[in-house]
């Protein structure tokens, strides 16, 4: 039995950064489906703060939150390249951007997707697309020119921005307006073409139809 399990539903960004991790470390784990809208126990056990996926389960012991988790896998299997950069002050400014794509950048995306109306729609769009350019500028520096936010291997960013781009592409459609404009951040544009089709992350991003018809799962309403 693999002493490694993760909790989580393939839509999930959160989760599938995790499977990207694992991926890149190429180690063998167990993935334990969540029915969307109910919570196993196993993972109201596991998980009893947030009550959230993903949840890494490794030698009977969780770890819950999908960047910690990504830091854990990096520190606890030397195998494959190393995630977050060696350099201390370097690892601090990829954690400080990190949280700022999951508190500030995703939201924005969030919203436009919820938008409602031209008005608040266009605001969020604006909002949404200033974000990507300040990560565009972010991707510069931090790539040095080289095809990836950590170099020449995906990295901690790269995995941060890049599980997202699935919803990305969906919203996209759903909402009707253009995100990867090559006019505005060329760079990432090129960054997520190149992401999307490593091999270790083109079976792990959930295609834009599945999205889709997920989303239409979400809007329904619950009993």
């Amino acid at each position: 039995m693999a002493n490694v399990k993760l909790l989580g539903g393939r839509p999930s960004p959160f989760v599938n950064r995790v499977q990207i991790v694992l991926n890149i470390k190429s180690i063998d784990y167990e993935f334990l489906q969540e029915k969307f809208g109910s919570k196993s126990e196993l993972l109201l056990k596991s998980n009893p703060v947030h009550k959230k996926i993903p949840v890494l389960i490794h030698n009977d012991k969780p770890i819950c939150e999908s960047l910690i988790i990504v830091e854990y896998i990096d520190e606890e299997w030397n195998s494959g390249p190393s995630i977050l950069p060696s350099d201390l002050y370097d690892r601090a400014i990829e954690r400080f951007w990190g949280a700022y794509i999951d508190e500030k950048w995703f939201p924005l995306l969030r919203k436009l997707r919820d938008a409602k109306g031209k008005e608040e729609k266009l605001a969020a769009l604006n909002q949404t697309v200033e974000g990507l350019v300040l990560l565009e500028e972010v991707f510069a520096k931090t790539s040095k020119g080289k095809d990836f936010f950590g170099g020449d291997h995906i990295g901690y960013l790269d995995i941060a921005l890049g599980s997202f781009l699935g919803w990305l592409k969906a919203i996209e459609k759903l909402a009707n307006v253009k995100l990867l404009d090559e006019t505005k951040i060329s760079g990432l544009v090129r960054w997520a073409e190149r992401f999307c089709s490593a091999a270790e992350v083109k079976d792990v991003i959930p295609k834009t139809e599945e999205i889709l018809e997920f989303a239409k799962i979400q809007a329904q309403p619950r009993n």
